[in-house]
């Protein structure tokens, strides 16, 4: 989605692949051409892939890489990057186990299962479903810019759900939500430290209720698309934080006024343990 790697239920993989592959292996096929390597031999690389992966089991990019070449495909790596994406979008593999740092391909199949029958207006309509329980209250827009899809799908997705929401009035904006009203607000005074890309940053088009001007250099810095770890108090960001690992331990650093970090103390320090705990090392504020 948005040509970016996602973490998705094994269960929604047959409805939600279909919906965000196609355009994306067009796009990683075009750049194939572009840089040198026509359809003819983009097809054998890929059907050496295909048989490497039933043959052995799962391999690394670079494996994946050396047994094209040993079929007489040359690559480069850039062409080498993107044929592994374009065997994971054509339905040939997914990324699978890993192997010390580096995740494997391994054959969809094989690690999915047989993909159901694919309905684009069943799977349109349950994005759809699944992005407003999410999300609301949003805009068609705020979908589009979700999902990386045209205004012209995410329409059609919400109107097919069309009876389980409601327009709801947020300022001076018509937005969307599920039907009976948005869920209950959680207790006041609850702080979060989220991580890089956290779906919460990602929502919506426009983030500035939750993000305000002084504060927008703690979500992007500079250009690009990358979303930096924020500080949430009761949904609004409040400052940034970022981590580095030494020695076996990790090193939080805050960017965070001192007044604030003396007033959310305990509330920060519970965060940094939660993040000792996932972790699984030793964590500390620098």
């Amino acid at each position: 989605m948005r040509k970016t790697i996602h973490l998705i239920p094994t269960d929604d993989a047959g409805w939600w692949l279909p919906l965000f592959e196609p355009e994306t292996q067009r796009w990683s096929r075009r750049r194939l051409e572009q840089l040198g390597l026509p359809a003819a031999r983009q097809d054998k690389a890929l059907g050496v892939i295909a048989r490497a992966l039933a043959d052995e089991g799962p391999l690394t990019r670079t494996e994946a890489r050396e047994r094209v070449e040993a079929a007489g495909v040359r690559l480069t790596q850039q062409t080498g990057m993107h044929i592994a994406l374009t065997a994971v979008l054509s339905g040939i593999a997914c990324l699978g186990p890993d192997r010390g740092k580096t995740t494997c391909l391994v054959s969809r199949e094989d690690w999915l299962g047989k993909m159901p029958k694919f309905d684009r207006a069943k799977a349109l309509a349950e994005l759809a479903r699944v992005y407003v329980r999410a999300f609301a209250p949003v805009t068609d827009r705020d979908f589009a810019y979700w999902s990386g899809l045209p205004l012209r799908d995410v329409r059609a997705g919400l109107e097919s759900i069309a009876k389980e929401i409601e327009e709801v009035r947020v300022g001076d904006q018509t937005m969307l939500a599920p039907r009976g009203g948005l869920p209950r607000l959680p207790v006041k005074g609850q702080v979060r430290m989220c991580g890089n890309f956290d779906t919460y940053l990602l929502g919506w088009k426009d983030r500035s209720f939750s993000v305000a001007s002084e504060h927008a250099t703690h979500v992007k810095e500079g250009g690009g698309g990358w979303i930096r770890p924020v500080i949430l108090e009761d949904g609004i960001v409040v400052g940034g934080w970022r981590s580095t690992r030494k020695g076996g331990k990790l090193e939080i650093t805050l960017n965070l006024p001192k007044a604030e970090r003396e007033r959310l103390g305990a509330k920060i320090d519970a965060e940094v343990a939660d993040l000792e705990r996932f972790e699984g090392i030793e964590t500390t504020i620098a």
